[in-house]
Formats: C-alpha cells, structure tokens, sequence
C-alpha cells in the first residue's frame, strides 16, 4: 500500500533574504522600474511594521515581480516550488532570485497543497511580516477579477493580520496569456484601505464568514482594479 501523500512546506525564511532583498532591488530595482514605469497609488496604506496581507488580482507572471520592487518592506508570496528546482545555471538563477524576493516554493499538488499555503502563510504572518496573496487562486483567464478563494479569509481570522487590497493594471498586456518575455509598459499598482475584521473573531470555521470577508475584499480589489466580476472560480472557468 502507498503511503498517505506528504505536505511540503519549505521554511518560511530563506537562507539571508534581507541582504539578497536589498540587493536585488539596488541592481535590478531601477533596471524594472525602467521596464515598467510603475505608477504607484496609496502605498502608504500598508502599515510600517507588524503583519500585513496584502490581497489583490493576478493578472500574469510579472504582478509578483512588480510588488517586491515597489515595495519598502518584503512581500512574502508562495510560489510554485518547480521555480527553484530548476536544472542547471538558469534553474539556480531562478532559485536565487525568487526565494531572494520573497517568494516561499510550497508544493501545492494533491489534496495537502491547500494546507500547506494556508500554513506557511500564517506562519509568515506570525512573525510579524507582509504576505502576499492572490484570492482567485491562479491567474485569470480573460482579464476578468474571479471569485476569491476563502483562504485569505481564514488567514485574517487566525492571524489578526489587517488586510490591504490591491489591484495591478496593466501587466496583462506587458505579457498576454502570461508567457513569454514581457515587453516594456507602464504597470499601475493601487492600494485601498487596510480592512480588519476583529468582529469575526473566534468564527475562522465559519463558512458563511469566510465567504462574507472573502467577498468584502474581492469588491474592494474589483473597485481597485476597474475589472469585471465573475462569480466563478476561476479554475473552473480554465477547465471549461
């Protein structure tokens, strides 16, 4: 008989992050400010210190190399873990960079890959950092902002940690469908109001709770953004 499929959840602190995080902002920062022209609204609406999630739409690949650059303190994001596993100098770079960010390589296949971000991500929020969290759980399909998975509701009930919406306009059209090399654009990235939800303490199993502050921040992400709301996930829209 196999045994029962394992959760990975790699260490929510990689090897020296602040001092690769500086660097790579110092010599790359100007080199993708330079690419993307990032316009920035209300980034002074993500507390100084203390944990933050910061929760908004996923429009391609790059919206999780843009937040890092604009940003003064660390975003801490999961990604998939075949980015730092790569083969060969490319596969190291790739490692070096991602984790260098922020970016946490969790395994997400199977029936535990949810378990497994809903942890790390309390974890990171547990040591007082921002996490960064994309609600529609993939990118979306056709520029439409998807219903937003619950976890991001269960993460502020646990946790405390405030949640700050924001939306990325325009790096859909830096890189359509999500491949290949983006091109040069200009990028907006806006951020609303921190929103709390104390008054829902104690209720992080509640279903109807989670789905109620799930879709609290999905509107304020939809008003960010200006994007068409579809109530479905998007996986499923993918599959169909």
């Amino acid at each position: 008989m196999s045994s029962p499929a394992q959760t990975h959840i790699a260490p929510s602190a990689p090897e020296d992050p602040l001092s690769r995080f500086a660097f790579i902002k110092a010599v790359l920062g100007p080199v993708m400010r330079l690419m993307f022209r990032p316009q920035v609204e209300g980034i002074e609406r993500i507390p100084g210190e203390g944990a933050v999630i910061l929760a908004g739409n996923h429009l391609t690949f790059i919206d999780s190399i843009v937040l890092p650059v604009i940003s003064k303190r660390q975003v801490v994001f999961i990604g998939k873990d075949e980015y730092v596993t790569g083969k060969g100098l490319k596969g190291r770079l790739m490692a070096w960079f991602f984790t260098g960010v922020g970016m946490i390589p969790v395994d997400r296949d199977g029936a535990n890959g949810g378990v497994a971000a809903l942890m790390t991500g309390r974890r990171v929020l547990e040591e007082g950092r921002i996490f960064g969290i994309y609600p529609e759980g993939t990118r979306s399909p056709d520029g439409r902002l998807y219903r937003g998975r619950t976890g991001i509701a269960r993460l502020t009930l646990m946790t405390g940690a405030p949640v700050v919406p924001f939306a990325v306009i325009g790096t859909d059209k830096l890189q359509p469908g999500g491949q290949g090399i983006p091109r040069p654009g200009k990028v907006t990235v806006r951020f609303g109001e921190p929103m709390e939800f104390s008054r829902y303490e104690g209720m992080d199993r509640d279903r109807y709770v989670l789905r109620a502050v799930t879709d609290s921040v999905m509107a304020e992400v939809m008003r960010l953004s200006g994007q068409e709301y579809v109530d479905m996930y998007a996986t499923k829209a993918k599959a169909a």
